[in-house]
């Protein structure tokens, strides 16, 4: 029955396969050629590569990308566990406060984007008018400050909802008796939380940083909307940049840093998966 299983399957897998498999197949193909409007393609080898870690606006756009994709991790991560340990366990809140959270995670990425650059606008936006009240010149377009700290503050409120959701989820399978282990032996809060909850969790938070580190490398709508990747570079961000290669038909260039970008996203996340379940598996051998 089980070999039969995968006849049902096979098709779709094959599908699946093909259309992740001919795109990057292209790409490599572009990767190893010099590739530009109107010119014959030319194999260069790895020549594209070595242009691409040699160049330094690349390797500013990367620097960028790491800064945004661990502040991401570093605020919502924290930030999602805290609230969904405030959220109700039982109830008709229950209900009422899930739906409002998985509001943000709806709404399409380009329709953000739109949404806080109205917001961020400086004749009609409610922030520069809520931040001028306090004496604050908020200007999304001339200040780089502002603008890193509005597309962090938008990525926070798109997807902070999706760790609180996971974060619960983890927190209702708890089973009981182990918070009232902790009770009779004495446990604070604290040490509930320490040696009971957060080891619990970490599968859940695990799934979380994967998705989130993944995610937040290709951010592109959202600053593409609201600064354009401005002021100047400040929030040209590695898929950006790779995007704006391609448009201006540096294909090899555009097809060599796409490719170390996949790897470096693999390698990353790699490494997070084995740093946050390495003990894990040694306790359990």
């Amino acid at each position: 029955m089980k070999a039969h299983s995968w006849i049902f399957l096979a098709p779709a897998l094959l599908i699946m396969g093909l259309s992740a498999f001919v795109p990057l197949m292209t790409v490599v193909n572009y990767s190893v050629h010099y590739i530009f409007a109107g010119s014959k393609p030319e194999f260069v080898g790895f020549a594209n590569y070595a242009e691409v870690l040699a160049d330094e606006p690349f390797r500013g756009a990367l620097i960028r990308q790491l800064i945004f994709s661990a502040l991401v991790l570093l605020i919502e991560v924290p930030l999602g566990i805290a609230i969904a340990l405030t959220l109700p366990r039982r109830g008709f809140m229950v209900g009422i406060c899930l739906m409002l959270l998985g509001i943000p995670l709806l709404i399409p990425y380009i329709v953000v984007g739109i949404i806080w650059r109205l917001f961020s606008q400086d004749d009609i936006g409610v922030i520069p008018e809520a931040l001028g009240a306090v004496g604050y010149d908020y200007n999304v377009s001339l200040s780089p400050t502002d603008a890193w700290t509005t597309i962090l503050v938008l990525d926070v409120w798109h997807w902070t909802p999706l760790i609180i959701l996971l974060a619960y989820a983890g927190l209702q399978a708890i089973p009981d008796a182990y918070y009232r282990a902790a009770q009779i032996d004495g446990a604070s809060r604290w040490a509930t939380f320490r040696y009971v909850t957060l080891p619990k969790l970490r599968p859940v938070i695990v799934i979380g940083v994967l998705l989130r580190l993944m995610d937040s490398f290709t951010i592109y709508s959202e600053p593409l909307l609201m600064t354009g990747g401005g002021p100047g570079n400040a929030t040209t961000f590695l898929s950006m940049f790779v995007a704006r290669k391609s448009e201006s038909y540096e294909l090899g260039y555009a097809g060599a840093a796409s490719i170390i970008y996949l790897y470096l996203v693999i390698l990353m996340s790699y490494v997070f998966f084995q740093a946050m379940t390495g003990d894990r598996g040694k306790d359990t051998a």
